[in-house]
């Protein structure tokens, strides 16, 4: 088994925290995205849709969604449990997760895919969408600044893949200058406890 990774990518991100926090140690290939390596016909034989991160398995097969993935690693190993311990804690958990990913990734995605130099003549970008998203993205932040007023984590009092999906997003708005307001101590709390995990570093 092993991983098709690219550093600088948030979905390989939210993969590498989760299996950090699990302490399980899966190889890793890196697939150079800005040297378009994910469009060479070695790699979209195991995804067509040139995206990352890949989890090839033992018997050739591809796994090619990031929450995927990390379901199949929570089935493997539940403990600690990052996709909820019960029915209902699983169904906040997934709530909350959808939630982070449509919010708060993928706002300040398309802002990045819509308004940086990165994606220039890469993909059609349309800057007034990327500048829609933009402020959708600040206005989610808030959002989430009075959620985690009632909780120590995104999804409850147990730190949960909904935690790594806000925080692996929040950080990728850092080069389309998307910030946590100062004025949002609630999520600045949450903000500098979860990168304060060791996982931070994976």
């Amino acid at each position: 088994m092993k991983l098709y990774d690219f550093r600088l990518a948030p979905n390989p991100r939210r993969v590498r925290i989760f299996l950090a926090e699990k302490g399980i140690d899966v190889p890793t290939v890196q697939v150079d995205i800005v040297k378009a390596e994910h469009k060479q016909p070695d790699f979209l034989a195991k995804n067509p849709l040139a995206g990352l991160p890949v989890l090839e398995l033992d018997d050739g097969r591809h796994l090619t969604e990031s929450v995927a993935i990390c379901r199949y690693f929570e089935a493997l190993q539940p403990e600690p449990p990052l996709m909820g311990v019960d029915a209902l804690d699983r169904a906040f958990v997934e709530m909350w997760n959808r939630r982070m990913e449509f919010e708060v990734f993928g706002p300040i995605a398309q802002t990045f895919r819509n308004t940086h130099a990165f994606f220039a003549g890469r993909i059609p970008q349309v800057a007034e969408w990327g500048e829609v998203n933009r402020r959708a993205a600040h206005k989610r932040l808030a959002w989430l600044d009075t959620e985690l007023a009632e909780r120590r984590f995104v999804a409850g009092d147990r730190f949960s893949i909904a935690d790594i999906t806000a925080w692996v997003g929040i950080d990728f708005g850092k080069p389309s200058d998307i910030r946590i307001d100062a004025a949002h101590k609630n999520l600045q709390r949450w903000y500098e406890a979860v990168s304060a995990r060791p996982s931070a570093r994976a």
